[in-house]
C-alpha cells in the first residue's frame, strides 16, 4: 500500500511539473485555455492528477480559473511585472547582503563557473542557453543568503516571470550590458563588496523589468489595434 501511495504522489508531481514547465517555457501561451481532457490525453494520465495540478498552479499564480469558462494560463500586466520584480529585488538584496556569512570556496567556484558559462554563451550569441544559466546564477545568489524561506519565496517569483525572461534581452545592446552587469555582481560578491553588488544587481533587475514591461505594453497595443 505504501508503495502504491508513493506512485500516486509521484504521478501527481510529474503532471504538475510537466504543465508548469510548459507554461514557464512558453509552450502554453498567456491566455491559452488548458483543457483537462486534452492535458490528460497528452500526458497519458487520468483527469484527477491534471485537475489537482491545475489547482496547485492557480495557487502558484500561473493559471486562472474563470467561472463557467475554464482554466487559462495567466496573462500578466506591466503592473504585475512591477510588483513581482519589487519582491525579487527585496529577496536578492537580502541574499547579497547576507552572503559573506555563507560564502565558501565551493560557492565561489560555483559563481565563477556560472559566470564563465554566461560569457561563453554571450560570445557565441546563444541567447536561450544564456538565459538558462542566468537563472541558475541568480538562484545560486539566493542560496548565499542562507534563508530557506527566502529560497522558497524566490522559487515562486522565479516561476512567475520565467516565460518572459527572453524579452528582457531582445536587443544586442541589452545582451551586452547584461553580461557586464553579471560579471560585476559576481566579482563584487567574491571580494566581499556586497553594497556594490547589491547596487549593480538592483539596476540589472530594474532594466530587465522595464524591458519586459515594454514587451507587454507592445503586445497590448497590438491587440487593441484595429
Amino acid at each position: 500500500m505504501f508503495g502504491k501511495e508513493n506512485a500516486v504522489v509521484n504521478i501527481r508531481t510529474q503532471v504538475y511539473n510537466a504543465i508548469k514547465e510548459n507554461i514557464c517555457g512558453g509552450r502554453y501561451e498567456p491566455g491559452q485555455r488548458l483543457n483537462e481532457v486534452e492535458l490528460a490525453r497528452s500526458l497519458n494520465v487520468s483527469r484527477s492528477p491534471v485537475r489537482e495540478a491545475l489547482r496547485r498552479l492557480a495557487a502558484d499564480g500561473l493559471v486562472e480559473e474563470k467561472p463557467n469558462r475554464g482554466v487559462f494560463v495567466r496573462e500578466f500586466t506591466p503592473q504585475d511585472i512591477q510588483e513581482i520584480f519589487d519582491v525579487r529585488v527585496l529577496l536578492e538584496s537580502y541574499a547579497i547582503l547576507h552572503s559573506p556569512a555563507h560564502m565558501t570556496p565551493a560557492r565561489m567556484e560555483e559563481l565563477m563557473g556560472y559566470l564563465d558559462q554566461l560569457e561563453h554563451y554571450h560570445q557565441q550569441d546563444q541567447l536561450e542557453d544564456y538565459i538558462r544559466v542566468d537563472a541558475q546564477l541568480h538562484q545560486a545568489i539566493i542560496r548565499l543568503g542562507g534563508n530557506r524561506v527566502v529560497e522558497q519565496m524566490y522559487e515562486r517569483v522565479h516561476s512567475l516571470i520565467q516565460q518572459f525572461r527572453i524579452y528582457s534581452l531582445t536587443s544586442k545592446q541589452r545582451f551586452d550590458e547584461s553580461v557586464v552587469e553579471h560579471r560585476t555582481v559576481v566579482h563584487c560578491l567574491l571580494t566581499g563588496n556586497v553594497e556594490e553588488a547589491d547596487r549593480v544587481n538592483q539596476a540589472h533587475l530594474t532594466l530587465a523589468r522595464d524591458k519586459i514591461g515594454d514587451y507587454l505594453n507592445s503586445q497590448a497595443g497590438r491587440t487593441a489595434a484595429p
